[in-house]
């Protein structure tokens, strides 16, 4: 069989395969958009009622503003294996959250989740290779409107570590006792409330640590490397916040609201500077034959001309 008999009497499912194949980008990720409506349905309204903290939003940006930068980047022709990835987490999302036959829906969240990776699975199989796979599915999840649910189950955990470690810090100056998430400082009582948890914190940081790993193009083994260092360097800027509040309510002159919330931004302005400090790659120092050498005209690719001194 010739090659002209063969594209004139080739099955249907060929061309079918070749029209799915230069399906633009944004017809993929607009399709899945759609199938995983009623997540975002759910994202907005956990966001409009006041049950969670619209924070997600700049996760959504940054992932918006990613797709826009690279658009003439994105590849004509999708990696198959994270388009698979897209549509079975899709389908596997929908039955999360409708549930089928003996396996029961699983709360919201849960199905979220897997709908925001999913989207991450989308987008990648569009984006440059060299675009780091961890940040995009780290900046999927901080999408989800999940601030509530952190500071039930982590808020506590986090408020015990602070109040020790402030214990820790205080006791050269005070007498300090914990009890609790409370601490009792000089005789005064001091509560680690609910917003000292450092949960916002937690998320500004691990924002900043995707958002900056995706502009400075680290690798996902770099920026995986460097995760530990940016939960400590968000745990001790909490600790050290903490700190100066319970010493100013333990030696009897609490700040004002205003200084309060003040000291709060310096920290967290502190803390995001040094994330996206250590995700910035340092820049390679040259080699001392690559340094000019005074009185020495060089030029890359030309010829050396000794000058006279």
């Amino acid at each position: 069989m010739s090659l002209a008999t063969l594209a004139r009497r080739h099955p249907r499912i060929v061309d079918w395969g070749i029209h799915i194949d230069r399906t633009p980008a944004a017809g993929w990720l607009g399709l899945q958009l759609v199938a995983l409506m009623p997540t975002w349905a759910w994202m907005a309204q956990r966001m409009r009622d006041g049950s969670d903290d619209p924070m997600g939003l700049l996760a959504l940006v940054a992932l918006a503003a990613l797709a826009w930068s690279r658009r003439r980047e994105l590849r004509a022709s999708p990696r198959l294996g994270w388009l698979a990835l897209a549509g079975a987490g899709t389908v596997l999302a929908t039955l999360l959250r409708t549930g089928l036959g003996f396996m029961p829906a699983l709360p919201p969240l849960a199905a979220g989740l897997v709908a925001v990776l999913s989207l991450a699975c989308g987008l990648l199989a569009f984006l440059p290779r060299r675009v780091a796979a961890l940040s995009v599915a780290g900046l999927s999840v901080l999408a989800l409107p999940l601030l509530s649910s952190l500071q039930f189950y982590a808020g506590y955990p986090l408020r015990v570590v602070t109040a020790e470690a402030s214990r820790w810090l205080l006791a050269p100056a005070f007498e300090v006792a914990r009890e609790g998430a409370s601490l009792v400082v000089d005789g005064r009582l001091v509560v680690v409330d609910a917003p000292c948890s450092g949960v916002q914190m937690v998320w500004l940081g691990y924002f900043t640590a995707c958002a900056v790993a995706l502009w400075a193009s680290r690798s996902d083994r770099a920026f995986l490397r460097r995760l530990p260092m940016v939960s400590l360097l968000v745990l001790a800027g909490n600790i050290v916040r903490n700190s100066v509040l319970i010493a100013f309510e333990g030696a009897g002159h609490p700040l004002a609201p205003w200084a309060h919330n003040a000291l709060g931004l310096l920290v967290l302005a502190v803390v995001c500077g040094a994330i996206a400090r250590l995700m910035v790659p340092a820049r390679p120092v040259p080699e001392p034959a690559e340094l000019p050498i005074p009185g020495l005209i060089t030029t890359q690719g030309g010829r050396h001309v000794d000058t006279v001194l």
